[in-house]
């Protein structure tokens, strides 16, 4: 399914305009000998003007403070610093998605706005089960979109996985019930539900995912085991009001972020970590169903930084 190109190359590609832009930002602003407030607000801005947010920057910015530089710092010396605060957000948010349910299926509720990558985020998640040897359910629970169903089909069948769905406009609850049915007897291990990605009318998505919440719990009562929320990178600050949203919403558990393909504003990564400490399950890079990956802080902190490219440009 890859083009061959490496998961490190595809990283630093997803990553690449965010990187650019903080190349950019900090360009002439550690040429002087020592930093002065002046240069410290500047790259303060430069990481605010990265979608990195004011919350991020500000730490970094102490940190460059408060380290006593007596001697010049390079570009990429301040590039690594920055990948270094990073990380430190980051780190205590990379929590892999875990198969744990007992008894089993374990039900993984995927929300998002139509548009973010949702559906496609679903059949690349299955994949993902299925290469670690999990079986693998889906349920086509967005019902107001005839093309959504449609194409939860073509991915089932791609997959070689079974799929529950119906026609649209009707009642994802029953398709769910009748999910976790089939999958507890035909011993499935994770059941994927598509849902609703309606945010003009929060009280009828409130309603239908406590609707289908009543009707796990009639089943099972520690479903949906995961509620996850598919984000798109390239709306940058946007996808921290999605989350607020659905946070409060549908009681988000975990974040899976999609279409880094480059054009992404990336740093939003970042904010969404800082501001509200939700589990980044995974990340996707491109269209294949193997551009969806386990979240590595380190990494995507140097991606974003352009650290490890910064420097190989300057052997």
């Amino acid at each position: 399914m890859s083009d061959g190109t490496s998961w490190s190359d595809r990283l630093r590609s997803g990553f690449r305009r965010t990187s650019d832009r903080l190349g950019g930002n900090l360009a002439g602003l550690v040429t002087k000998e020592k930093l002065d407030d002046e240069t410290l607000d500047e790259i303060e801005e430069a990481l605010i003007a990265t979608d990195l947010g004011p919350a991020v920057a500000m730490r970094v910015r102490d940190r460059l403070a408060g380290g006593r530089f007596d001697r010049h710092l390079s570009e990429l010396d301040v590039r690594e610093i920055v990948a270094d605060e990073l990380e430190k957000i980051l780190a205590p948010v990379a929590i892999p998605l875990k198969i744990d349910a007992f008894p089993r299926p374990q039900v993984i509720l995927v929300i998002g706005v139509n548009g973010s990558g949702k559906t496609t985020t679903i059949a690349k998640l299955g994949h993902w089960l299925l290469e670690d040897d999990y079986n693998v359910m889906l349920v086509a629970g967005d019902t107001f979109r005839a093309a959504a169903i449609g194409q939860l089909k073509i991915w089932a069948e791609r997959l070689g996985v079974p799929i529950i769905s119906g026609e649209e406009g009707g009642d994802a609850a029953s398709l769910v019930f009748e999910g976790v049915k089939q999958g507890t007897e035909t011993g499935i291990d994770a059941l994927i539900v598509d849902t609703a990605g309606r945010l003009q009318n929060k009280t009828h998505l409130m309603d239908e995912l406590g609707k289908i919440r009543r009707v796990l719990g009639r089943l099972n009562e520690a479903a949906p085991h995961n509620v996850i929320l598919v984000l798109d990178a390239t709306t940058g600050q946007n996808a921290l009001s999605q989350i607020e949203v659905f946070k409060d919403v549908a009681n988000v558990t975990g974040l899976v972020m999609t279409k880094l393909d480059g054009t992404a504003r990336g740093g939003v990564l970042v904010a969404a970590a800082e501001k509200f400490g939700l589990p980044i399950h995974a990340i996707g890079v491109g269209e294949t169903l193997d551009d969806l990956r386990p979240f590595d802080p380190k990494a995507v902190a140097r991606a974003i930084t352009g650290a490890d490219e910064f420097d190989e440009e300057r052997l």
